[in-house]
């Protein structure tokens, strides 16, 4: 049996923990919050009616692909691309390809971002095995433009940063909507994550400020998992079972 990614590959251990995803997600909140293409997201009224949920239901595709065989992956990309596709004529235009070279390029980062703020620094043969994986997602998809290695992403995304990026109306919105479903507390250890994660092009353009406290908890962490006693506080309980389920063999 072919896996689309093989058994022991880095992106299975990032994704097979579910720490990790929702550190990879809190991340990502933050640059799709800034995205210049947002408005799409918006389209639907899914990611501001119920953010945590669109988290999961982006996790549930993520790791249909990546714990699937080479087939069934197949099946997941071209059903995410037939969604798109279906939302493209709701509204009478196209997504831009900038666009979904965007998304793929913050799940490589966040992906290898969380993985290194929660266990340690990547090898560069993990990093070029990660942002394969997520481009030849890219290539299935039909999207172009896409860079051919770790290195070439690497630019690429920076490039990206720079020229995709705005504080908008959506961003203020968006981030009123994490707080209102996350609460006080959760909300603000989101933010504090996003702080360790975000790379500094889109940190220059949100409004966060540290908390010696969250960091003392990170680096507790580091050293003794203590994240996964905080999950009682931290996850809200409708969400407590698919965190649980997060958790799987690489």
């Amino acid at each position: 049996m072919k896996y689309f990614v093989p058994p022991g590959s880095i992106v299975r251990t990032i994704w097979g923990q579910s720490d990790t995803v929702l550190f990879i997600f809190a991340g990502a909140a933050a640059e799709f919050a800034l995205n210049k293409a947002v408005d799409w997201l918006y389209f639907t009224g899914k990611l501001p009616a119920d953010p945590i949920g669109r988290l999961f239901s982006t996790v549930t595709y993520a790791r249909q692909i990546i714990f699937a065989t080479e087939d069934e992956a197949y099946a997941a990309i071209a059903r995410i691309r037939q969604i798109h596709t279906g939302v493209e004529q709701s509204r009478g235009s196209a997504i831009p390809d900038w666009a979904y070279r965007d998304v793929l390029f913050m799940l490589i980062h966040y992906s290898l971002a969380a993985f290194e703020l929660l266990e340690r620094p990547a090898t560069p043969a993990e990093k070029e095995t990660l942002a394969a994986v997520f481009l030849q997602v890219g290539e299935r998809m039909g999207i172009t433009g896409l860079p051919k290695d770790e290195a070439s992403w690497r630019q690429a995304y920076q490039e990206h940063l720079s020229a995709n990026l705005q504080y908008s109306k959506y961003t203020t919105d968006l981030y009123r909507q994490y707080r209102k479903h996350l609460g006080p507390l959760r909300y603000h250890f989101l933010l504090q994550v996003q702080l360790r994660l975000v790379s500094p092009i889109p940190l220059r353009l949100l409004p966060l400020k540290p908390s010696a406290f969250t960091g003392l908890l990170l680096d507790l962490y580091r050293k003794v998992h203590i994240l996964r006693f905080l999950r009682a506080v931290l996850i809200p309980a409708q969400y407590k079972a698919q965190v649980r389920q997060l958790d799987v063999k690489a």
